[in-house]
């Protein structure tokens, strides 16, 4: 029979943007629900914030903070969603760019990653209370 496990993460940065890694609390999250074989949902619950798998390397995480510091800038009065009264229609943007989730394999009870991989919590909108469901599944 399929076995399934959940858990929150919560973080609250200091920084409007930022970016942590959260594989060791996700590797814990895996190990607590005793599940050898399976899938790992990681998924953001703000849309403001984002879930993505990458290299930890600080070059380029500097590398993606520019690149989405172009693609949407920070600015109250460059877009119309914060026309409503907001001033985070980028992170908007830049979550989507990033994107909402992950999915890992699960084997031998350990993430099936290839080298490097990394899962990260992306923030664009911080300096506040938000979560990360941890979904696994399997045998």
């Amino acid at each position: 029979m399929m076995k399934n496990y959940t858990e929150y993460l919560w973080f609250n940065t200091s920084k409007r943007q930022e970016f942590l890694n959260i594989t060791g609390q996700v590797e814990a999250a895996l190990r607590k629900s005793g599940i050898k074989d399976g899938l790992c949902l990681v998924n953001a619950m703000h849309i403001t914030s984002s879930v993505f798998i990458n290299d930890d390397e600080g070059g380029l995480h500097k590398d993606f903070s520019a690149w989405l510091e172009k693609l949407a800038p920070f600015g109250k009065d460059k877009y119309q969603h914060n026309l409503t009264g907001e001033d985070n229609a980028d992170a908007h943007l830049k979550r989507t760019v990033m994107g909402r989730e992950v999915v890992a394999a699960v084997t031998n009870g350990k993430l099936d990653f290839g080298p490097w991989e990394q899962i990260f919590y992306g923030e664009f909108d911080g300096q506040r209370r938000k979560r990360v469901l941890v979904k696994i599944i399997g045998d």
